[in-house]
């Protein structure tokens, strides 16, 4: 069973003398259970990837498919209703709402459909390490608390697939590997398909596999 597998993608901004290609052909595969890493310095194209990944982008030619699902072709409404159902973002600044508790931020995701499977917040916030601060707002927390509440929303529906953008760019190093190992252990324990884009070597010990970024193109260390 394949989580996520993107073919031969580019994508190219622009036109004329003007283009910019932010993705030359690339390829990745990553399995259920799998935590990928993909390095690279700014500009290189792995956000662009990630956008890709996650139907916020329609690359320009290839293929990205969620299970059996091609995303590229589908209507926006459909590929709306897949974000919500199928994907997990966990963004570099958590991104949680200003006026939600710890608690209410996870329920959020699950008004947005109707959900047969989603999992308990309460329980959820246990597994981060977070239920004391259940009726916590963000700014009340930490920035390594806040990173792991965006993390346990990102789960709460059940992704298949779970990309995560600099988990650790605002974090100190214990921390760093606290939230990154969390993000490892949840993958392997719900059978999530996890793509990391990181700078920080320090943490890519936790991942199965470990790819580079440059220029656009996409290489296996």
């Amino acid at each position: 069973m394949t989580g996520l597998k993107i073919t031969d993608v580019t994508l190219v901004h622009g036109d004329g003398e003007d283009t910019v290609t932010a993705l030359d052909h690339v390829s990745l595969t990553v399995a259920p259970g799998e935590f990928v890493a993909i390095l690279g310095p700014s500009g290189s194209g792995k956000s662009s990837l990630l956008a890709v990944a996650g139907g916020l982008t329609t690359p320009t030619s290839g293929s990205v498919r969620i299970g059996d699902t091609e995303l590229v072709g589908l209507k926006a409404k459909e590929l709306s209703k897949l974000r919500r159902e199928n994907i997990g973002f966990v963004f570099q600044s958590s991104n949680l709402v200003p006026a939600l508790t710890s608690v209410d931020q996870l329920k959020l995701p699950t008004t947005f459909g109707k959900f047969t499977d989603t999992r308990d917040p309460l329980e959820l916030l246990e597994q981060v390490g977070m239920a004391h601060k259940a009726d916590k707002r963000p700014h009340q927390l930490s920035g390594g608390e806040r990173q792991r509440v965006g993390i346990a929303r990102a789960l709460m529906v059940r992704p298949q697939v779970l990309l995560v953008d600099e988990p650790t760019a605002a974090l100190d190093r214990a921390r760093s590997q606290e939230v990154v190992k969390l993000i490892a252990d949840e993958t392997k324990a719900h059978g999530v398909a996890s793509i990391m884009v990181t700078h920080d070597h320090d943490v890519i010990g936790h991942c199965d596999a470990v790819y580079e970024m440059v220029d656009g193109k996409l290489t296996r260390r």
